[in-house]
């Protein structure tokens, strides 16, 4: 199993830092001084905290799909590949500022063979989110996604209705919190059984619609009939970063690791 993560994204929101840097490059740690565990002479982002979590729970590879100012993880590749001890394979995504991330993922299909653990760029999380993945692989879950069962929902959060007997029944934001089990943080282990047919369902979803999301391919596996499901995280602190407010929590997280 590897590691990937989803870095191709822009970031609009969180300008002016993303003028020269992808959105999972935006500096998370101390401003003006190196952090602990980052690239010398830069504190610590998105990404660092990601490859620091894989490394934490023995993955030795990743795949990084990059795509808007993805020159600038070229450069800090072999710093990265240094610092945490996991080798980087960066895939391109060239349709990173015109389509949505259901294309970023099917662009990691050869990835998804090897059996993934699947973080956003943008998510700050704990370790402890990828050891309750793996802890809970097993049986016939081939994809189980993150689940916060703990957090009060509001519109925005992608919220997932999960059925104890058959997994995920649906997967999006445009559902009334009250009717959600939990919100999906963005991480999820995927199996190398699951590739192929997820592989499928993001490009009948990108063809689709460009603009959607790689969680309507989830819901288009489950649609079809296949299992997804979920493990819950606990009471840990996450974020995802969208905004300004979300970068400054993100920051305060990241203090803690």
């Amino acid at each position: 199993m590897i590691g990937l993560v989803l870095a191709a994204g822009a970031g609009r929101r969180l300008r002016p830092y993303t003028d020269a840097l992808p959105k999972a490059l935006v500096p998370v740690g101390p401003e003006g001084a190196e952090a602990q565990g980052a690239v010398p002479g830069e504190p610590k982002s998105v990404l660092d905290l990601t490859l620091a979590n894989f490394a934490e729970v023995g993955l030795t590879e990743a795949a990084i799909v990059v795509g808007y100012r993805r020159e600038a993880v070229y450069e800090r590749q072999t710093a990265l590949e240094r610092r945490y001890g996991v080798k980087l394979t960066l895939i391109d995504n060239d349709k990173a500022e015109e389509w949505n991330n259901a294309y970023s993922l099917w662009c990691a299909r050869d990835a998804l063979r090897e059996g993934v653990i699947l973080a956003n760029g943008d998510t700050v999380h704990p370790p402890s989110v990828e050891r309750a993945l793996l802890e809970a692989r097993g049986g016939d879950r081939r994809i189980i996604l993150a689940l916060d069962t703990v957090k009060n929902l509001a519109d925005e959060e992608m919220k997932v209705v999960v059925d104890p007997d058959t997994g995920v029944r649906r997967i999006t934001k445009l559902m009334d919190p009250a009717e959600a089990s939990g919100e999906y943080i963005g991480v999820t282990l995927i199996e190398s059984a699951a590739a192929a047919d997820l592989a499928d369902a993001l490009r009948t979803t990108f063809e689709r619609d460009p603009d959607l999301y790689y969680e309507d391919g989830y819901q288009e596996l489950v649609n079809r009939g296949f299992r997804v499901d979920t493990t819950p995280i606990g009471d840990v602190p996450w974020v995802e970063i969208d905004n300004h407010a979300d970068l400054a929590r993100g920051r305060e997280i990241a203090c803690r690791y």
